[in-house]
């Protein structure tokens, strides 16, 4: 069974954290998820990670500030920036010595890119393997919902103008009955030709868990964030990119780019697959994980040690 607790943020926000195997592991996993989910959409990568690595490696999700478990914020701090330095703060206390291998779905892999921006030596002292799920380093630069460019701005422009709605409602929370209405529209929007039916009631649960400041704070920062310089200087780590052809939110030219900035990354394209690849496609995201993982265990324990933030002055 995992271990559940809290972590505490400078301003008063706590995270619900979960956490599999143990605190001496040689290295630990941090899986970030997207924007309105929660840690329960990497049940399967848990579960597949502990089966293959046992104690060798610890896995570590938590609920995004406003999401999940975790406690609602300031709507100032319903911004990319502040995730992450979150995860900055998470990785001080959940793993504050050894190696890390960061894993972001969606805004999760945009968590990580912002953490990289923000705290580059943190990042560099901890950091030895990258995994990134349906993201994007370049904001809504290329989202057109599978849709013509000019309804795709219509689409944009409804959507902008109701986050700074909902984002004004603090605390509340989606009625779960008008989720299970609007479900034939998260299917569309979120999976690609096939879903199972568990999936989608996961996916209506943890959008009924987030708060609608969540779901409306982070919408402009996740639309201007450009990210790829920073990734550039990150081309020396171990990678992986994952991307659905159907996926309407971060579709194939996102995860391209990300490659063409880290030119050792694996990139998968997984045909008839939409956004929620640790979902549909669970055996590609565990194998592209454990792909990392085995690169990173393979090394000699000095060159993957992962320095704390104390060694290296920051």
């Amino acid at each position: 069974m995992p271990e559940r607790f809290e972590v505490g943020l400078p301003d008063g926000v706590r995270l619900n954290v979960e956490a599999t195997g143990p605190t001496d592991a040689e290295v630990t996993a941090i899986l970030l998820h997207g924007w309105t989910l929660d840690g329960r959409a990497w049940h399967r990568q848990v579960a597949a990670l502990t089966a293959a690595f046992g104690g060798s490696v610890r896995v570590v999700t938590y609920d995004a500030r406003g999401h999940g478990r975790s406690s609602c914020m300031a709507l100032p701090t319903a911004t990319l920036a502040q995730l992450g330095d979150d995860l900055a703060t998470v990785l001080d206390t959940v793993a504050p010595v050894g190696p890390v291998v960061l894993v972001g779905h969606s805004m999760g892999g945009m968590t990580i890119m912002e953490y990289a921006h923000r705290h580059p030596a943190h990042f560099a002292a901890r950091t030895v393997g990258l995994v990134f799920v349906s993201t994007t380093a370049e904001g809504h630069t290329h989202t057109v919902y599978g849709l013509s460019p000019r309804i795709a701005r219509l689409i944009r422009l409804a959507e902008t103008t109701g986050a700074g709605v909902l984002a004004r409602c603090g605390s509340w929370r989606a009625p779960r009955a008008l989720l299970n209405a609007l479900r034939p529209s998260i299917r569309w929007m979120l999976f690609g030709d096939r879903c199972d039916p568990s999936d989608i009631r996961l996916v209506t649960s943890a959008v009924a868990r987030a708060s609608l400041r969540s779901i409306g704070g982070f919408r402009a920062s996740i639309g201007t964030q450009h990210r790829l310089d920073t990734l550039t200087a990150l081309a020396h780590l171990p990678a992986a990119a994952l991307v659905g052809d159907r996926d309407r939110l971060t579709p194939p030219p996102c995860a391209e780019s990300i490659a063409a900035a880290l030119p050792a990354t694996e990139l998968t394209v997984c045909p008839g697959a939409g956004h929620m690849l640790m979902m549909e496609r669970p055996d590609e995201v565990n194998a592209a994980l454990t792909g990392v993982l085995r690169r990173v265990l393979a090394e000699p324990p000095p060159r993957r040690r992962g320095a704390t933030p104390a060694e290296t002055g920051v």
